[in-house]
């Protein structure tokens, strides 16, 4: 099996921003292409489990973490292809305080998946919203991150609070870590503000944006209802096509990049 590429943490701590939908569906969109990916549900709320349709949670992040679990044992196979999941409980939750009094508290996700991380062209972490101990997990872990940013008044105020942590992360604990992009969310064309955000944000940060937009699409809110990534729910839609744009973009970066 090849080396993983990239471990990816998708990150933001607003939450509402397309975050997991954005880890599920890159995901899959990923295996789609071929690529062996694993996917690490590393929110509490377990919503990247749930739009899987994983039930069977017995072993998970959370006990992964905690020393419990291995997570060659919490690896579970998903109805797509050529992605797993490592899925997680509410009990992750109470990492935030627990991880503060164990030895290497920051490294604690990377020493986890060090091993099975080499089965996987692409593992994909999905992180709470807040920039707490879990989130500092995942960043040490990582070899990059990306951004969902949705195209609201305030995006870029919260993208600058997350790139001073990407920073302190870099200098303290990874330095390779590296940004992955940002890739805008929940655009409207309809709202002139959705316009101007994308376009203060490609000013701001340039060629770290995606040019791949994922607009606002009702079929993407109902996907994680039945337990599926959208490009299963519906192929065709637009939001569908989005993430399959996006996956394909990333793929030609890490060309370009090798």
């Amino acid at each position: 099996m090849p080396q993983a590429q990239r471990i990816i943490a998708i990150a933001n701590q607003k939450g509402g921003v397309g975050k997991t939908t954005t880890s599920i569906n890159l995901a899959t969109a990923l295996a789609a292409c071929g690529r062996s990916v694993l996917l690490v549900d590393f929110d509490p709320q377990g919503n990247a489990s749930t739009g899987l349709g994983v039930e069977d949670r017995i072993h998970n992040s959370y006990s992964v973490i905690a020393g419990s679990s291995t997570a060659d044992v919490a690896i579970q196979a998903t109805q797509v292809p050529r992605l797993d999941i490592i899925p997680t409980i509410v009990d992750l939750s109470a990492a935030e305080v627990e991880l503060s009094d164990m030895p290497d508290r920051e490294f604690r996700l990377k020493m986890a998946i060090r091993r099975i991380s080499k089965q996987y062209q692409y593992v994909i972490i999905d992180c709470p919203p807040s920039l707490g101990m879990l989130t500092v997990n995942a960043l040490t872990a990582a070899t990059s991150v990306l951004v969902p940013l949705q195209c609201e008044f305030y995006a870029l105020e919260g993208l600058s609070q997350l790139m001073r942590t990407v920073e302190a992360v870099r200098a303290g604990l990874n330095g390779d870590l590296q940004m992955q992009g940002i890739v805008l969310t929940m655009f409207d064309t309809r709202n002139k503000l959705s316009a101007m955000v994308a376009s203060d944000v490609r000013t701001h940060f340039g060629d770290l944006v995606y040019k791949t937009v994922v607009p606002r699409n009702v079929r993407v809110s109902e996907a994680p209802s039945f337990g599926q990534p959208v490009l299963i729910y519906d192929l065709k839609c637009p939001g569908s096509q989005a993430y399959a744009a996006l996956a394909a973009e990333l793929l030609r970066q890490e060309s370009k990049a090798a």
